[in-house]
């Protein structure tokens, strides 16, 4: 929130970068709110049940934040690009309507694109109502349905198919590329600078994708419920409280716009 906050009211962050930035804490906000407080309430309440349509309404957020969130993870790595590869022509490539709908477009996408696999789940007919998981998660719900299930395992795992594929070729792709320019670069400092940046992008984007890639592209038949629930708190809880970490708080003008306006010393 404060992230979000500061690239709002100074206007040194107003740039498209920073704009991706507090979408993506958005994102991360999201997965807290759809997962925790209900864990949170199941925990001290030690009555450890939702309700049918809680549970397929919690599903349905769950996968749209997460197919935002690799769609914007794309679009940032192209911005990215952008801004190393052709700094010159990046006011002109990436102008404010250009960012809003290419914004809009990660967020309209991720609430399109599983809207029609989570109605066909919540038609499904189910035998039992005890899930092994600690929170929603598709493929452990849909295990308990009496319905014949093969199809629609198949056919989600070909849209998260191309939802990762889709995206990470964009972000591979622009990473080379911007690795290619930092060793072109004469400056020493400028290159540790740049790739230390990159870097712990890539670690963010590679822990992510390779994560949902195990969760949702692999074979079901070899699917571990124990294993699979250790795999989601990744994609799920520690992916959220590291992008603010590495895509925010190490940025130099970030923490100079939040000392000037908390009046305190990072």
């Amino acid at each position: 929130m404060l992230i979000i906050i500061i690239t709002r009211i100074d206007h040194h962050l107003q740039k498209p970068m920073y704009f991706f930035i507090s979408n993506l804490s958005c994102v991360d906000i999201l997965f807290g709110i759809i997962i925790l407080p209900n864990v949170m309430i199941l925990i001290l309440s030690h009555k450890n049940t939702i309700s049918f349509y809680g549970c397929i309404t919690q599903m349905y957020f769950f996968l749209c934040i997460g197919v935002t969130e690799s769609i914007l993870l794309a679009v940032m790595s192209y911005d990215r690009y952008v801004a190393i590869c052709n700094p010159l022509k990046y006011t002109v490539i990436m102008t404010r309507d250009v960012c809003f709908y290419l914004a809009f477009s990660c967020w309209i996408g991720g609430f399109l694109i599983v809207f029609l696999p989570v109605f066909v789940i919540s038609q499904l007919k189910y035998c039992s109502n005890i899930i092994n998981h600690f929170f929603c998660e598709m493929f452990p719900v849909i295990q308990l349905s009496c319905s014949d299930i093969y199809w629609l395992q198949v056919s989600f795992t070909i849209l998260a198919s191309v939802v990762i594929f889709g995206t990470f070729p964009i972000i591979g792709m622009s990473y080379l590329n911007i690795l290619w320019n930092i060793l072109s670069l004469q400056s020493l400092n400028s290159k540790k600078k740049t790739f230390s940046t990159c870097a712990t992008h890539l670690i963010v984007v590679f822990m992510y994708y390779s994560t949902i890639t195990f969760m949702y592209i692999r074979p079901k038949s070899e699917s571990n419920l124990e294993l699979d629930k250790i795999i989601s708190v990744f994609y799920s809880v520690l992916n959220p409280i590291l992008n603010p970490l590495i895509y925010s708080l190490r940025n130099n003008e970030i923490k100079k716009a939040l000392r000037k306006c908390m009046h305190l010393k990072i």
